[in-house]
């Protein structure tokens, strides 16, 4: 069953409220685009979740083998495609490169550690993130104002 995350933005800042499940947390833009840096950025929690997502992916694998990883960390970048504009000034979107660094401590052979590579290749977000997805904005009816 799908998990249904609630971003709620209840005021003229940036600074918006996050709901999934049972946690709740916030997040905002830093002031250098008119935020008040009072949580992570929205390009950070995407990069956040594909970070989490491989270390937890790469950590169920050895366990699973019972492979003796002591740690597993994932640093994400974020490196922005270049915005082009046509003839017509409109502006065409630009595909953005992501890279990982997987960094596995513990006395791991070069077989695992190969292997392990590959598993980090395989986290669901980076599937998901890989294959792009098909997004529906549809407007709820509200209230009307007074």
């Amino acid at each position: 069953m799908p998990r249904t995350v609630t971003a709620y933005n209840p005021s003229d800042s940036l600074r918006t409220e996050v709901a999934t499940g049972t946690h709740k947390f916030v997040s905002d833009e830093p002031a250098s685009v008119g935020g008040a840096d009072q949580g992570p950025a929205p390009f950070d929690l995407l990069l956040a979740a594909l970070g989490s997502c491989t270390s937890m992916t790469v950590r169920l694998c050895a366990r699973r083998k019972d492979w003796p990883l002591a740690s597993v960390t994932t640093r994400v970048r974020r490196h922005p495609g270049k915005r082009l504009v046509d003839e017509r000034e409109r502006t065409e979107p630009a595909q953005d490169r992501i890279t990982r660094d997987l960094t596995l401590t513990g006395p791991l052979s070069s077989e695992q550690r190969a292997r392990l590579l590959d598993i980090a290749e395989r986290c669901p977000v980076h599937r998901a993130l890989e294959a792009g997805a098909s997004i529906t904005t549809m407007l709820e009816p509200g209230k009307l104002a007074a």
